[in-house]
């Protein structure tokens, strides 16, 4: 007897499996009529059942379904089920043909005041599409909904004009959802920055969105509305903000709609978003597999803004392991440059926007210098970005070779001395030379160098030139300098002393001579204290067993 009650198997989807009977079941739907009918050995029926694939909504579907032709073709619609029920009415055939009391007429009567509904109504009736949106939108349904979408951000909407309808009709054809289009004038309305249906619609899954989007006409590089290009951000941020309880969330789901957001802002550019906004709006798409052209408009837009940039905004999360992304800043200072040197204007040399970019850089470095995982390529790369002439001081980058030697101790001597090389020592402080040289992080051929080069003057055009003596015994040199009263000497390289008031020097090589000296003393107190410093630091490196380069005391300024 159960078994006659119940001698019909239907796989659903191949997830579940619907034990019915098969009179009450046919009765409603003329799908599954037809395909009994066709069936010549009614035991295979029943032994191994019928099989539907890709039914819409799957078991829960066809449950309710189920329940309709057990309760003698009646069922309770809401807004929440219609657009399910319509769907499955339709994949069963159950129309009027098949029985006076069907599905699809009851679920076409319950959609003829969608007009009426509630905003909410409207959303709650799209987002139930999601898990059957290609039926749903093949058979035209999520069109009429969008266009009561529409409709109502249309007569809700604070500024007129916000959108133009380029049809009259109000029949629900395929095409009607697309006679909406965002209008020319609200693509530059700053109250438009979040409108009122912003936040209500991030409850509808991408899938959903997208079709939203192109029924405006907007989709991909055809995006030319600020309105529409505000909503996807602030939609994306939203999405990107909920993926951590978001079981479902899938980033490549919304690469189109980043794309389409991306595709706005380059188009309206410095107009529409500040350098800052652009670094936002960078930071909102980067986790949504944004397309290589899209990428590349975006960061080409923000590079030729890098002078109006902040340390906050280049301090981008970085990827595969590093605290900040340093690819992306080398690729924004490579456009900033080449953008600058395709400037006519700057072309002779380095301006009030590329000194910006240097002292941005510098700080960036400072920032970055204490990751662990950065490497020396990477540093240097970023160090070396620039031309000198970007710098009008190198201590920036000095402190922050610091901090890297810091966060990096069993960096080798060959390793440090290559991460200084990037130093202009000329271009270095006093005071930052005065540490570099006290720095037991730094080797003593860089500090050497860098203490070498607080004197650019002392060379001059004539044969004898100055020289800078050192030895490691103070009493068997020769002053370098030596005064009495208004008197003052310079020693030559070949030892001999002269007096710059009695020498028989032409009087321009005798001022030059003078004005070079007076320039030195005021360095000597303090590189002679620097000097002692630095020999006492060497001393303890040979006791500790720290091999000098020979020859390298000789480049010791004889100061102490």
């Amino acid at each position: 007897m159960t078994t006659d009650l119940f001698d019909l198997q239907i796989h659903v989807s191949r997830q579940q499996t619907f034990f019915l009977n098969e009179k009450i079941i046919s009765k409603y739907s003329g799908k599954l009529r037809k395909i009994i009918k066709q069936e010549k050995r009614r035991t295979q029926i029943r032994n191994s059942g019928i099989e539907i694939d890709e039914f819409p909504g799957g078991p829960d579907g066809f449950e309710l379904v189920s329940r309709f032709c057990y309760n003698h073709g009646t069922i309770s619609i809401t807004v929440s089920n219609v657009s399910l029920l319509h769907c499955c009415a339709l994949f069963l055939g159950m129309t009027e043909k098949v029985s006076p009391c069907n599905l699809l007429e009851q679920t076409e009567t319950f959609l003829e005041g969608m007009f009426y509904w509630s905003w909410s109504e409207i959303l709650i009736s799209l987002k139930s599409c999601e898990s059957f949106f290609l039926y749903a939108d093949s058979s035209g349904l999520v069109q009429k909904l969008m266009f009561s979408l529409l409709a109502k951000i249309a007569q809700n909407s604070d500024v007129n004009g916000f959108f133009a309808s380029s049809s009259s009709s109000s029949s629900f054809s395929s095409d009607t959802a697309s006679g909406f289009r965002l209008s020319s004038s609200a693509k530059a309305t700053p109250d438009y920055r979040k409108a009122w249906w912003f936040d209500e619609m991030t409850i509808l899954p991408p899938v959903i969105v997208e079709s939203f989007v192109k029924s405006l006409g907007g989709y991909g590089s055809e995006n030319n509305s600020l309105v529409l290009t505000r909503f996807l951000l602030h939609y994306l941020k939203t999405a990107a903000q909920s993926k951590g309880v978001n079981n479902n969330f899938n980033p490549s789901d919304y690469g189109g709609l980043a794309d389409t957001a991306v595709y706005g802002v380059i188009l309206l550019g410095k107009s529409a978003f500040s350098c800052r906004g652009l670094f936002w709006v960078l930071r909102i798409v980067s986790g949504f597999g944004l397309s290589r052209d899209c990428r590349n408009g975006l960061e080409r837009l923000i590079g030729g803004m890098l002078d109006l940039a902040t340390l906050d905004d280049l301090l981008v999360s970085g990827h595969n392991g590093g605290v900040y992304d340093v690819n992306l800043v080398l690729r924004l200072i490579k456009v900033f440059v080449h953008s600058f040197e395709s400037n006519s204007d700057n072309k002779k040399g380095c301006g009030r926007q590329m000194s910006k970019v240097g002292r941005l850089i510098d700080r960036y470095l400072g920032e970055i210098a204490p990751d662990h995982s950065l490497k020396i390529s990477k540093f240097l790369a970023v160090a070396t970005s620039l031309a000198d002439c970007a710098r009008n001081c190198f201590d920036g980058v000095y402190r922050a070779i610091d901090i890297y030697l810091e966060s990096h101790p069993t960096l080798s001597l060959e390793e440090r001395s290559r991460l200084c090389r990037c130093l202009k020592y000329e271009k270095l402080s006093l005071e930052a030379c005065k540490d570099l040289a006290k720095n037991p992080r730094i080797p003593p051929r860089i500090a050497v160098q860098a203490l070498a080069s607080q004197h650019p003057n002392i060379a001059c055009n004539s044969s004898d030139q100055y020289a800078i003596i050192t030895t490691h015994d103070r009493e068997s040199a020769s002053p370098m300098i030596t005064s009495s009263g208004n008197q003052i000497s310079a020693v030559y390289s070949n030892g001999k002393v002269v007096d710059t008031e009695s020498s028989s020097i032409s009087e321009e090589e005798n001022d030059d001579m003078k004005l070079n000296l007076q320039r030195m003393r005021w360095r000597v107190v303090e590189l002679e204290k620097v000097c002692r410093e630095m020999k006492g630091q060497m001393s303890k490196m040979v006791r500790t067993g720290v091999v000098v380069p020979p020859g390298q005391h000789r480049a010791l300024p004889r100061l102490c």
